[in-house]
């Protein structure tokens, strides 16, 4: 039954993010019936490192307890009711497993101070989400991973390589190159994609490089600056992802980002792991991910990769290219790929998770 569990829960999701917008609900139509899943969602509170986070929690209803998801956050999703995580909430709970999604610190319900780029940080939230989790008779603490997209997929190797209270990971269009390479790839190819010149992009480059050698302690302060004042006129400038002023490196999270290496994060996982990524990505350097990835794999039993055909960032097939690369619609994005939803089904069954 299991496999037609998975494929029932995909098919859940694909009509559901389809039709949304349309259908009715059961209580409006008099021939509605009983759904098998019957879905509990509660508020929830937890604290990390003296923060107050709020988050809700998707509970399929059983008779026992249930395996769970935490959530861990993209960059431009901070937020646990973005439409990033609404495939989560729709597919798992169908296969028996408990979706946690909270506001990162410093965002929505959470508090105003946030972490300052500490990725530290933010790995010990999801390992306190983790632990509040493991309190509740509904969930099996043994069976408590956690999901992340993008920064999130940095965030969940992370927490699983600093406790040994998560019992798998899943990471989804995760960079494994440091922030300031993936964000030069992206960058680029926002530009391209909008038909700006090469010279363009190349003044582009130069300027992220300038405020990045700075961060390392190889230029000036004042350097950076000047390539970013001759750049913030530009129509382009948005994509750049930076602000008009460079902060002083004592003090940059950007700074904190870019000395990050993943792959030493990554190395450091000992449970099973799922590593996705689109072949339509023009955020992050999937061949280079990849091949930095098949390095390590000989020495990591538990790892699983997996390119997903004609997805992109977000998991999406049927999203137009230049509406996706705009930072004004930066956390719309909505998982809509069947083969990673088949996918990730079938790893979660593979390795026991699901329960109904």
């Amino acid at each position: 039954m299991r496999p037609a569990i998975a494929l029932y829960a995909i098919a859940a999701f694909l009509c559901s993010s389809q039709q949304a917008s349309a259908a009715p609900t059961a209580s409006e139509v008099p021939w509605s019936a009983p759904a098998t899943t019957v879905v509990m969602t509660e508020d929830r509170r937890f604290t990390s490192a003296g923060a107050e986070l709020s988050g809700q929690l998707y509970l399929p209803r059983s008779t026992k307890p249930v395996a769970a998801i935490v959530v861990t956050h993209s960059a431009s999703s901070p937020l646990g009711g973005a439409s990033l995580y609404d495939h989560l909430k729709t597919a798992l709970p169908a296969l028996g497993i408990a979706v946690f999604t909270y506001d990162r610190r410093g965002s929505g319900r959470s508090g105003t101070k946030d972490a300052g780029g500490n990725f530290a940080t933010l790995a010990d939230d999801a390992i306190a989400a983790v632990n509040s989790l493991k309190a509740d008779p509904r969930i099996d603490p043994r069976r408590i991973g956690t999901w992340g997209l993008s920064q999130g997929g940095w965030i969940s190797p992370l927490a699983a390589s600093r406790s040994p209270d998560i019992a798998f990971v899943i990471s989804v269009s995760a960079p494994v190159v440091t922030a300031d390479v993936q964000m030069i790839f992206s960058s680029t190819n926002h530009l391209r994609a909008n038909g700006y010149a090469e010279t363009d992009i190349d003044q582009m480059v130069a300027t992220r490089k300038a405020v990045d050698d700075y961060m390392r302690g190889t230029a000036s302060k004042d350097a950076a600056q000047r390539m970013i004042d001759s750049a913030k006129t530009k129509p382009w400038f948005k994509y750049l992802y930076m602000g008009e002023t460079v902060r002083d490196r004592e003090v940059s999270g950007w700074r904190k980002e870019i000395e990050n290496d993943p792959l030493t994060n990554l190395t450091a996982v000992t449970v099973p792991m799922l590593v996705l990524y689109g072949t339509n990505d023009a955020v992050v350097p999937v061949t280079r991910s990849v091949e930095r990835l098949r390095t390590v794999a000989p020495r990591m039993p538990g790892l699983t990769v997996h390119v997903v055909a004609g997805a992109d960032h977000a998991m999406q097939m049927s999203a137009d290219e230049k509406i996706t690369l705009d930072p004004k619609n930066d956390g719309t994005e909505q998982a809509d790929s069947p083969e990673y939803l088949a996918v990730l089904a079938s790893w979660l069954t593979a390795r026991g998770l699901v329960t109904n």
